[in-house]
């Protein structure tokens, strides 16, 4: 793999087909090859800038901004190989695809993008396997998690979408499994969260006094004596949002290697669930011209037959 530098400074004017981007994703098409982990460095620093103020990665660009790109070396390499078991898995997950949208059910293991050490990701395989389509993120989903995934074909739609997913206009609702009893058949959690940043952790999120306000609703749909099969529906967008106030509610999802303790993750794995027991299922949001896109994703069966060990009387024992 060679390298060069690009040692100019660049100002780029912001078109009007990126207008409502992300800045950290309007970087990335613009310094090809350099790692996601270098361009937050260069936003965090203050290398780069919107109309000549510091900003942040989700800061939203309108047309016409300037943004300053500082030099950046920049890797020069062949496309990243995608396995074929991936090409193959992703091509027989589309759950809908039409002028304006593509959702897919997303596999749990693999990233929506790739970076911090990972070659490729799910927008590098879907835009493999559509060739022909202006595809880009309309928001994210973490690596473990499965389900709905959302991918806006155009920059009009693009700037329709991710309108919607941040002024929190559209409806999404996971399917997880709890440890514990809900105390009611509906429990809403309305707890504010921040980042903290333990040692030798990163993104791990927290219920604080000065966090983003932050609702989830947690709708109760099957229970056993240590477990709760539940529907949570985001109120609001926050990192992790679902498994920290799963965690407040002291009753942390199944197989959440993050924020639950290792003994009940072992105690889950004993039943069989090899994951965390989080799937998008279900997205409705309105379309650019009007009308409703209702898409569902069902859970996969990895995920079911630990309901079927629950069902069956595999109850989890405390140690």
């Amino acid at each position: 793999m060679s390298s060069h530098e690009n040692n100019d400074v660049r100002l780029e004017s912001v078109p009007a087909g990126k207008a409502g981007q992300r800045l950290d994703n309007f970087l990335v098409s613009r310094l090809k090859g350099v790692p996601r982990s270098m361009i937050y460095r260069l936003i965090r620093t203050g290398q780069v800038r919107i109309n000549g103020k510091r900003c942040k990665p989700a800061s939203r660009l309108d047309a016409g901004d300037k943004v300053r790109i500082p030099p950046a070396r920049v890797a020069q390499r062949e496309d990243a190989v995608i396995p074929d078991r991936a090409l193959d898995q992703l091509k027989h997950r589309v759950l809908y695809r039409d002028h304006e949208v593509l959702v897919i059910d997303k596999p749990p293991g693999m990233a929506v993008h790739g970076g911090s050490g990972l070659p490729w990701g799910v927008i590098d395989v879907v835009r493999r396997l559509f060739p022909g389509d202006e595809l880009e993120l309309a928001h994210r989903l973490d690596r473990e998690t499965s389900g709905c995934l959302l991918l806006a074909r155009g920059g009009a739609a693009l700037n329709h979408f991710s309108a919607l997913f941040r002024d929190g206009q559209v409806e999404k609702r996971y399917l997880c499994l709890l440890q514990g009893r809900l105390p009611e058949a509906v429990v809403e959690v309305d707890a504010p969260l921040r980042r903290v940043a333990p040692e030798g952790r990163d993104r791990v999120m927290a219920v604080m006094p000065d966090g983003k306000p932050a609702r989830t609703r947690f709708r109760l749909l099957d229970s056993w004596p240590d477990a709760s099969y539940v529907e949570a529906e985001l109120l609001t967008g926050r990192t992790h949002q679902i498994r920290v106030h799963a965690l407040h509610l002291g009753m942390p999802l199944a197989g959440d290697t993050k924020y639950a303790s290792k003994a009940s993750c072992k105690r889950w794995r004993a039943l069989g669930l090899k994951r965390i027991f989080l799937h998008a299922h279900a997205l409705r949001l309105e379309r650019p011209g009007g009308g409703s896109l209702d898409v569902q994703a069902p859970l996969p069966d990895t995920l079911r037959v630990v309901l079927d060990s629950l069902e069956r009387g595999d109850f989890l024992q405390p140690d």
